[in-house]
């Protein structure tokens, strides 16, 4: 595995912890901003493992394919990601 999967894995572990302690928090009815605060950060480590994770696509499979004359499909594919990410 290489460090960017290596990075968004342990994101996405952490990210997993949270939510676990957000539904926690939820039924202990804690106090809504303190819950807020929590998603907001796992926003962010999912937003930053799938930074990651598009970072190595682009880096091993776009390199490869455009290396290969085949890179117009993996361009597309990105293009398509970037236009899901811009809209939220």
């Amino acid at each position: 595995m290489n460090q960017e999967k290596e990075k968004a894995l342990n994101s996405l572990k952490t990210a997993k912890g949270q939510i676990e302690g957000i539904i926690k928090m939820i039924e202990e009815e804690r106090y809504c901003v303190d819950i807020s605060n929590q998603i907001i950060a796992a926003q962010a480590l999912l937003k930053k493992a799938n930074i990651l994770i598009l970072k190595q696509h682009i880096h091993h499979c776009v390199k490869d394919a455009v290396r290969q004359d085949s890179g117009e499909e993996k361009i597309d594919e990105i293009i398509s990601i970037l236009e899901k990410l811009i809209q939220k």
